[in-house]
């Protein structure tokens, strides 16, 4: 029988990996397959150990992903429909996960993921529930973070449009410190507890309010009942200026980090500026300004200099320079003629010129790229669900910790405020803002930098895997080489070379493959009908009349008996031709090393990466190429699926992360086979932004290197800020515990470290 579970919250695909394979050895599973983009575990079961498989494979994925649900799929189950909620004024990472949580756990959700940067909540719930899900993430976000707006996501949302509402919180806060400075002033007065009583009041009666609400809800350790718990008791112990500026100091680091989360919001509104906001139609005899949503493919736009161009098609009249940096990173314009392919996005430079549309708008690259781009962040890396399950568990164990280190002194010796003092410190260091804001702040700030440089990373898992990258496994044709054939060599038996062209041509003439094409541009004439049956890896067979001609490789020759096929020593494709049985000779094609080919693997093994080259040419031709590049390794004569099944082995046998990186159309089966699929020459290839997980907008395979570097220095800014903030906050609390430390050093140990974690994690926009 058929079982088909459902993995919710999985989000790893090594992680889904290993959860299939190891239910694939459970007693009773025939098989075991993974379909990771639905969260879906599909498996072949005998019937009898149905009961026990499940519970087997739920086993399995708590001890492998214990933040993954398991549940069985039933037929009405399957239907499901993904929902966007647009989260508007969500700034806080904590009460974020607090919504996305609650509504993980609405009866007809399967999943929930937050995307806080792009302020998204998207849901995955049974179909025909949408009102009802939207009524109840309301009422959840309403319940957490009441002053968040909730409505369905448009397109048009870009979450940009906010940092006015900031003004308010800053005049309150500058009144508080105000009010404190008067408080410093009149200390020695009868009046100086009112007065930062004030204060106190004015910075945080909204902390106090979500404190006093969260504890009746019994949702008492948040970041607002650990400010409320400090700072109150450094009132009632009599420390008036320390609760009160421990109050003002923590708004104050929210109010920036508010600042920091909606400036990097500010990359997706700034890269939204590529979209086209109305498009020149030819209608009849006019011309006719719409919305490029109205526009049909086979319609004529007309582009102005200085106008983006609003959709992808191809020039029918004019000649222009176009601006493709938006989408390319490139600074320099390429000249474009009538039948040449523009993409919406880019800029129109120099003349009017009219364009034929071939894409709709929701079809378009330009529309592909914002949409991958927009949903990058929610593709959360294992660094940050760590941190969000560490955080869980740390400010608890805090709390309880502070209230031990308050206790048990006293209960031995009797009070001292000094024991109720250190424990407030502890309280105020335990927020783990640092933590929970910074590390998603620079996976998203690194990609954003990657995207301004024609480079998309789908998210931080992506990006991860390539700042671990150990081995990066190329392509050859297309990727290392230009893929622009020609034939280099004619090498006849018992007969002309333009008779034997003539018969490739014949055999060729129905194949869209580069080595057949360059064949028919030497030919250059309309060859001899005839019928064409392939034989895929191996070659054609072509019958016209009493004639068939054979051209493929030398096993395919051999396949079919065809003697005396020399063996030719070529660094190019070799086409053999047979006629009527009998070897006529080969045509050798070959293509160019792309110009920075060679400086790529240089580069590549200076850091310490291991390359290797797949490509289905013979040996002879692939081991040309290999040793003027300087791989390390390479494999040819391999089919479709043989390029997968070398990189199985490459990763098996791989220190770090294996990187594919191929042309993202032929090659889509080995993308998604690799630790991490890099597409290149990704601008207009639609199958290269949904194969790979890292799309370069160039044909330049250098654009790797870069990938990789901005990568790792994004990572490495991760690394900083976690190593940085709990190395600060554990001696914080240490020095706490023996009353070395005061309440200022809390302060820094929390907004302080905050604020440089995040002006760090800031860094990574700039890469």
């Amino acid at each position: 029988m058929e079982m088909v579970i459902y993995m919710k919250g999985l989000d790893c695909p090594h992680c889904g990996e290993k959860i299939r394979a190891a239910s694939e050895k459970v007693s009773g599973v025939r098989e075991a397959n993974l379909n990771f983009m639905a969260k879906k575990l599909l498996l072949n079961v005998e019937e009898e150990f149905a009961e026990t498989v499940f519970n087997g494979v739920k086993k399995i994925a708590a001890d492998i992903e214990p933040d993954v649900v398991i549940s069985r799929i039933d037929g009405a189950a399957e239907n499901t429909e993904d929902l966007v909620f647009r989260m508007k004024g969500l700034d806080c990472p904590d009460c974020g996960e607090k919504i996305r949580s609650a509504v993980e756990h609405i009866k007809t959700v399967r999943s929930a993921e937050l995307d806080l940067m792009a302020e998204k909540l998207i849901v995955s719930a049974e179909a025909g529930n949408s009102a009802a899900v939207l009524s109840e993430v309301k009422k959840i976000t309403c319940d957490i973070e009441p002053d968040v707006e909730v409505s369905v996501f448009e397109n048009s949302d870009t979450g940009a449009d906010e940092d006015d509402d900031l003004r308010p919180e800053l005049i309150r806060i500058a009144a508080a410190a105000v009010i404190f400075a008067a408080g410093i002033a009149l200390r020695n007065t009868g009046y100086a507890l009112w007065i930062f009583l004030a204060a106190y009041i004015a910075a945080g009666y909204d902390v106090l309010f979500l404190a006093v609400k969260n504890i009746l809800k019994l949702r008492p350790f948040d970041e607002c009942f650990l400010m409320t718990a400090a700072t109150l008791g450094a009132f009632i112990i009599g420390e008036y200026p320390e609760g009160c500026m421990v109050m003002i100091l923590y708004q104050l680091g929210e109010l920036f980090q508010s600042l920091a989360v909606r400036r990097s919001r500010k990359s997706i509104a700034s890269l939204m500026d590529i979209r086209p906001d109305s498009a020149f139609v030819r209608r009849g005899n006019e011309i006719v300004r719409v919305s490029p949503e109205t526009v049909s493919a086979g319609e004529i736009i007309v582009v102005r200099p200085g106008e983006k161009i609003p959709l992808d098609g191809i020039i029918v009249s004019g000649n222009t320079t176009v601006d493709t940096s938006a989408l390319t990173g490139e600074s320099v314009p390429a000249e474009a003629a009538a039948g040449a392919e523009v993409l919406g996005g880019c800029v129109n430079i120099s003349g009017v010129i009219e364009v034929e549309v071939t894409k709709r708008f929701g079809e378009t690259t330009v529309s592909k790229i914002l949409e991958m781009v927009e949903n990058a962040s929610a593709k959360k890396a294992k660094t940050e669900r760590f941190i969000t399950r560490f955080a869980r568990l740390y400010t608890p164990c805090v709390v309880i910790g502070a209230i031990l280190l308050a206790v048990i002194p006293i209960i031995m010796n009797g009070y001292n405020s000094d024991y109720v003092y250190n424990a407030l410190e502890c309280l105020v260091v335990s927020c783990p803002c640092a933590l929970v804001i910074s590390v998603p702040l620079s996976f998203f700030g690194g990609i954003g930098g990657a995207s301004a440089r024609g480079i998309l990373i789908k998210g931080g898992v992506a990006m991860e895997q390539l700042a671990e990258c150990g081995t990066a496994v190329f392509d050859k044709t297309g990727t290392l080489t230009d893929g622009t054939f020609e034939i280099t060599g004619v090498y006849p038996a018992g007969r002309s070379a333009d008779e034997l062209i003539s018969l490739a041509a014949m055999a060729e003439q129905g194949s869209n493959h580069p080595t057949a094409s360059a064949i028919m541009r030497g030919f250059g004439g309309t060859p001899e009908k005839a019928d064409i049956t392939e034989t895929a890896g191996r070659g054609v067979r072509a019958v016209s009349g009493d004639k068939t001609v054979l051209a493929g490789n030398s096993k395919f020759m051999d396949e079919n008996g065809i003697e005396n096929v020399p063996v030719i020593r070529s660094s190019g494709t070799l086409v053999y031709i047979a006629e009527n049985g009998v070897y006529a000779g080969a045509v050798e094609v070959s293509d160019s090393i792309k110009p920075d080919s060679e400086k790529t693997i240089k580069k590549l093994s200076e850091m310490g990466i291991k390359t290797v080259m797949l490509t289905g040419d013979r040996r002879e031709a692939a081991e040309v190429i290999a040793d003027r590049l300087g791989v390390s390794e390479w494999h040819a004569e391999l089919l479709p699926d043989g390029k997968v099944s070398a990189v199985e082995k490459i990763i098996s046998g791989s220190r770090g992360k294996t990187i594919f990186v191929g042309d993202g159309i032929n090659d889509a089966p080995v993308l998604m086979r690799a630790d991490a699929g890099a597409a290149m020459g990704g601008i207009g290839s639609d199958a290269a932004i949904e194969a790979a997980d890292v799309v370069l907008m160039t044909d330049e395979p250098s654009k790797l290197i870069e990938a990789i570097k901005i990568s790792k220095k994004t990572k490495g800014i991760v690394i900083q800020n976690i190593v940085f903030s709990l190395a600060v906050k554990a001696a914080v609390i240490i020095l706490a515990v023996f009353g070395i430390a005061n309440m200022w050093a809390a302060v820094f140990a929390d907004v302080g470290v905050c604020l440089i974690a995040v002006c760090n994690a800031m860094r990574a926009r700039k890469i």
